[in-house]
């Protein structure tokens, strides 16, 4: 019977350019209920949610019915209006506005003639906060707060809306222990109000404490949904990484060699905690964990995107100081970032100044440009790797994502570096460019090239690594060799349920 459902969501489905993110998925939440999404990164969760909250268009044929009646989502103002309202994981607060502004962003209180009273505004956001305990300075800037404190503000704007259905993406993954148990309790009182509560979390401890109803997702898919009760850490964790190794990786054997980078007691805030880990020649090592662990961070603070606190950092035997990128670079390091279409390419630029602009300062002594040298060393790198472009002068934007990754790992390529570092080096791209990729990194590895991956995909770590780092909250919780490494070992150590028990997991 539809009645006993506030949120039907029948047959969804979306397509990104050669991704197929969500496949005929079917998701049923009950009024006053904690019903929590779970899965692998790029499992389809978050895409899900931001079709029901209006941000993205499902594809043809799929239905959101919302108390039995369909409802037409067409944007995030139709999704508030049907009484739906979510917490990103993505924090995005206007800086210069007040927290009492930033509530209320959009729907300001207002007096006389239609203005805006700021007055009402301060008086109600602070009616809001001391409703739910949130202890936060109406008028203070939100550029004063700690990511905590944003954090729970969003949580609060969220609330304010009264909605019948609160979605919740990550809610802690930037909040301390206590603001956690803090949210724990404001929950409560919402499922007690008859609100329903969709919460995405990776973290196996919150999702007993909390939910009534757990749904797993696999690749887009729904795989199951189940009452809470009738799940424990394993059965959770086997239903989110249970399925075969069905893309074949062509990890070639490479002599591993001598220790070329050595990182010890890591430190940045709360995103680095005392990572320590080391990286030999030949050698392809993998960095696995959830969202928000830290890989990525660890990384950008080895390139000098943001500063170490403090740790050591010794490259080749020798330690360097490492506080920009260009530091990094002088030591032979490079970076291909995650995120490849907003800090990698220049969309507008061509191939070759794509390529080029990494080592631009070894091609143009006093200033001037070598073109006849960098026509020449560019089509060297259009050869090696096998890009397809019509030509060098094609805008970069016009390529492929598997060739426009193979641009970057070119850029990288020619400032000679010995350690290569590669985030979600597949991420966005078809699977026989992903096939084409891993080649490459094969290819450098049996030239004696140190690779560090991260990867959020686990059969890509399973089947490129030499040996996998994983971490969760910040720091190692295990080193896994090649042979030892499982889905299931890898997601323990990735979601803290896992001890340190042998050499296997010493970092």
């Amino acid at each position: 019977m539809t009645e006993q459902f506030v949120l039907q969501m029948q047959n969804i489905s979306k397509t990104f350019p050669g991704v197929r993110a969500l496949d005929t998925v079917n998701l049923e939440v009950r009024p006053g209920t904690v019903h929590a999404l779970m899965g692998e990164n790029g499992a389809g969760k978050s895409t899900l949610m931001k079709i029901l909250i209006g941000m993205y268009q499902m594809d043809a044929g799929g239905a959101i019915v919302l108390d039995g009646q369909t409802a037409a989502i067409k944007d995030t103002a139709s999704g508030l209006a049907h009484g739906i309202s979510m917490i990103h994981q993505e924090l995005s607060p206007v800086p210069e506005m007040t927290v009492a502004e930033n509530i209320f962003l959009g729907r300001e209180p207002t007096a006389r003639f239609g203005l805006v009273s700021r007055k009402v505004m301060v008086d109600e956001c602070r009616k809001l906060f001391d409703r739910w305990e949130i202890r936060i300075n109406p008028s203070a800037k939100m550029r004063s707060l700690s990511i905590a404190q944003t954090q729970m503000v969003e949580i609060a704007k969220a609330i304010s809306f009264d909605s019948r259905i609160i979605i919740m993406d990550e809610p802690t993954s930037a909040i301390t222990e206590v603001e956690v148990a803090h949210l724990h309790r404001m929950i409560d009182q919402l499922r007690e109000r008859g609100k329903a509560i969709i919460y995405i979390t990776h973290k196996m401890d919150e999702v007993f404490k909390i939910s009534d109803y757990v749904t797993v997702f696999r690749d887009g898919k729904l795989v199951n949904t189940l009452p809470a009760a009738d799940l424990d850490r394993d059965k959770l964790i086997a239903l989110m990484v249970g399925r075969e190794l069905t893309e074949m990786f062509p990890k070639e054997h490479a002599e591993v060699g001598d220790v070329v980078l050595s990182v010890r007691g890591l430190n940045r805030g709360s995103l680095v905690k005392d990572v320590s880990f080391e990286l030999r020649r030949g050698e392809i090592l993998g960095f696995a964990g959830l969202m928000g662990a830290g890989r990525t961070e660890v990384l950008e603070t080895l390139f000098g995107v943001a500063a170490a606190e403090s740790g050591e950092i010794v490259v080749d035997g020798k330690s360097v100081r490492i506080k920009q990128p260009k530091d990094a670079i002088a030591a032979g390091l490079a970076l291909l970032t995650e995120d490849r279409k907003l800090t990698g390419i220049m969309g507008v630029l061509s191939v070759r100044d794509n390529m080029i602009m990494a080592a631009l300062p070894k091609y143009s002594p006093n200033g001037m440009l070598q073109k006849r040298r960098i026509e020449q060393v560019c089509e060297e790198q259009r050869k090696a790797l096998a890009l397809k472009t019509p030509s060098l002068n094609q805008h970069i934007q016009n390529l492929s994502g598997g060739n426009q990754q193979k641009v970057l790992i070119s850029r990288w390529l020619l400032t000679l570096p010995e350690i290569l570092m590669i985030d979600e080096p597949t991420r966005g791209i078809d699977v026989g460019a992903k096939s084409e990729i891993h080649r490459l990194m094969s290819a450098l590895a049996k030239t004696g090239k140190a690779i560090i991956m991260v990867s959020s995909e686990m059969p890509e770590v399973l089947g490129m690594s030499d040996r996998v780092v994983v971490m969760h909250e910040g720091r190692v919780s295990g080193v896994v060799d090649r042979a030892e490494a499982t889905q299931e070992r890898i997601m323990q150590l990735a979601t803290g349920t896992a001890g340190a028990t042998g050499p296997a997991d010493a970092a």
